[in-house]
């Protein structure tokens, strides 16, 4: 079949203009809408006569807009994935880090706010107080890891790291801020015992 029966088929001349061609294209598409057989004919002519248009393109002969549908533009291009995937946490920081409801939250953190409480406005707080202080509050924070995963030695060792790093850390600190904690009457014993709640509570809510 030649370039004068497609141009036919469309019911165009050979010197119409893209818009024309498609506009027959169109209007043939919604007459013969369900008759598959002369839509694949429309079709096949269409994609001829814009082919032989391509080539005339390229061999100089006319010019043709950027934004004509060419056959072989025929295939949709699947739409580009996002080149900025959503980055996700390290695997290792998943098993180790949790994210606690509210409840597991506010019940750790009333009991420790309690037992800071105690060992700061205590104004008895002696050795012997702020011992059994931390003694319920590691208690606390092993109950809170071990209600979560029943790990025990999991829940053993994170409250172990937590009161050992919180007493270290509370020496070291309190040891700075001698004059400011004298000054609120704060001994550094009671401001490194607060300060390990604070850890034991953030190590119970917020790890596995």
């Amino acid at each position: 079949m030649g370039d004068q029966n497609y141009y036919e088929k469309l019911g165009v001349s050979e010197d119409a203009t893209f818009d024309e061609i498609q506009e027959a294209r169109n209007r043939l598409l919604q007459q013969y809408s369900g008759d598959y057989k002369h839509l694949e004919a429309v079709e096949a002519a269409y994609d001829a006569i814009l082919m032989e248009r391509l080539r005339m393109r390229q061999e100089g002969k006319i010019k043709v807009p950027e934004g004509i549908r060419f056959a072989e533009r025929l295939t949709q291009v699947p739409p580009k994935e996002n080149s900025s995937p959503v980055q996700k946490s390290p695997e290792w920081l998943q098993r180790l880090v949790d994210q606690p409801s509210l409840t597991d939250i506010i019940l750790p953190a009333t009991v420790f706010s309690g037992l800071s409480a105690l060992s700061i406005f205590y104004t008895a707080a002696s050795a012997q107080i702020l011992q059994i202080a931390l003694i319920v509050g590691v208690g606390t924070s092993f109950f809170f890891l071990y209600r979560k995963e029943k790990k025990f030695g999991r829940a053993v060792l994170l409250t172990g790291m937590g009161l050992v790093t919180g007493l270290i850390a509370g020496a070291i600190f309190g040891s700075l801020l001698l004059p400011q904690l004298s000054s609120l009457g704060i001994s550094v014993e009671q401001f490194s015992t607060t300060l390990t709640f604070i850890l034991l509570w953030l190590i119970s809510s917020f790890l596995r």
